[in-house]
């Protein structure tokens, strides 16, 4: 006799803002996906959509309800989840038609709502774990999500509002996450988290037994060390400039973690910074930046600046272009300040005209691409290691250097590579440069 198979559900998913939110997307999918659901890379095929939200800036929010309304107006079947699940009248009030809303991370509700609006008919066929998580990122490189929200309250930020206090991850449960994506293909772990320095502070940096036997402390340096063991680039981001931070350079020259640093400095001005009310705000640190050059020399470090802040002076902009002369950052990217509903900085006095910080936005962004061209052109003539991420019909391939994260640094486009695919790391003799990546060939 043959069994007919009831056709799953399917589901959709619209992902949306920073690495922490595709994590979240994925485990919601994880989810689905073990309780029988299929997913459906396109509107017009999926049973319902899922919407993972932004909502940092208000301009990440605008996108946010484009989004929303674009799923609405394709399918009709909306569930929103994310950050702004916060502002659940704000989206029903835009979108009356919208089936549930969800806030960030609530893994359980969003999952309830899909079972509710999609139910599954119930199937020992169909109600399958998968072998191992789904991701919405290639094969060969992963987030991997150390902790939950963050204990400061910078002015400019409603992070801690929209995703709460620090809540971080036991070490035993991360590293066996980690080593099944390394046993599945994981080529690249990029650990993520909104403050990866404050990591373990919220479990006393206590130590927890390892299934293979000794334990790990809840702590960044012990953690990054664990993870250099499994045969993957560890890849560091938001990483706050504590001074424990000078016990992970070690471990980069060891080769054990990249040398690489995602710093989110923000400004250099002590005026600003105080304003901004940010942490580690350390006046030694251009010293420091030196001693862990002297350390690990290939140190990449990257960093994200604001301009316009309330109460930023023509003094205090260039304070911070004297700053980055000084430091000579690898990677940078810059904002304009935006006030954001809730933030404290909405109320500081002496907001910037929008031109001048414009005009501010445009000389940080010349002042750092001329830094980064000199340091690429520097690399011309060495053999670098590098990560493919795609190879196309005519022989060339595009792939990241250690000094480059996906999507948000740059690339290394090769010649002859036709023979490669992704997820393999080769040598690649450097031929050329530009402002923001390398071209090559492999050695």
């Amino acid at each position: 006799m043959t069994i007919e198979l009831p056709s799953p559900p399917k589901i959709g998913m619209v992902s949306l803002g920073c690495p922490k939110n595709l994590v979240d997307s994925e485990r919601i999918l994880t989810k689905l996906r073990s309780d029988g659901y299929a997913m459906s890379g396109d509107y017009a095929g999926a049973d319902v959509v899922l919407v993972n939200t932004c909502g940092f800036l208000d301009s990440a929010k605008e996108e946010s309800l484009e989004a929303i309304g674009e799923a609405i107006a394709e399918n009709g079947r909306v569930i929103v989840t994310g950050c702004m699940g916060k502002e659940a009248e704000l989206i029903r009030e835009r979108f009356p038609d919208v089936l549930a809303v969800t806030g960030a991370h609530q893994y359980e509700q969003v999952v309830g709502a899909v079972h509710e609006a999609a139910p599954v008919v119930a199937s020992p066929y169909l109600d399958l774990v998968p072998e191992r998580d789904l991701k919405l990122t290639p094969k060969h490189y992963s987030y991997l999500k150390i902790s939950e929200g963050c204990n400061h309250r910078c002015s400019f930020c409603i992070i801690p509002s929209l995703r709460g206090d620090l809540v971080s991850r036991r070490p035993d449960a991360i590293l066996r996450e980690a080593e099944k994506l390394v046993a599945a293909g994981t080529k690249e772990l990029l650990v993520i988290s909104q403050d990866t320095s404050a990591y373990g502070v919220d479990l006393r940096h206590a130590s927890y037994p390892l299934k293979s036997g000794g334990e790990v402390r809840a702590h960044m340096t012990d953690l990054a060390r664990e993870l250099g063991k499994l045969d993957a680039w560890v890849r560091l981001h938001y990483v706050y400039p504590y001074p424990h931070v000078d016990h992970v350079i070690p471990l980069m020259a060891e080769g054990l973690v990249l040398p690489y640093l995602d710093i989110p400095f923000q400004h250099a001005s002590p005026k600003v910074l105080r304003a901004m009310k940010r942490p580690g705000n350390d006046a030694k640190v251009l010293e420091r930046i030196k001693n862990w050059r002297t350390i690990a020399p290939d140190i990449a470090i990257r960093s994200t600046f604001v301009v316009g802040f309330p109460g930023e002076t023509e003094e205090d902009f260039q304070y911070l272009l004297d700053w980055l002369d000084e430091a000579q950052l690898d990677r940078v990217g810059a904002f304009r300040f935006e006030p954001v509903e809730g933030a404290a900085a909405n109320d500081l006095p002496d907001p910037v005209p929008e031109e001048v910080k414009e005009e501010r936005y445009q000389r940080i962004m010349e002042k750092t691409a001329a830094i980064s061209a000199a340091k690429l052109q520097a690399k011309i003539g060495r053999t670098l290691d590098v990560i493919i991420d795609a190879v196309d019909e005519d022989g060339g391939a595009t792939g990241r250097s250690k000094a480059d994260a996906p999507e948000i640094d740059g690339e290394v486009f090769l010649r002859d590579a036709g023979h490669l695919k992704a997820g393999d790391i080769v040598r690649v003799e450097v031929e050329d440069a530009d402002e923001h990546d390398l071209y090559g060939v492999p050695a």
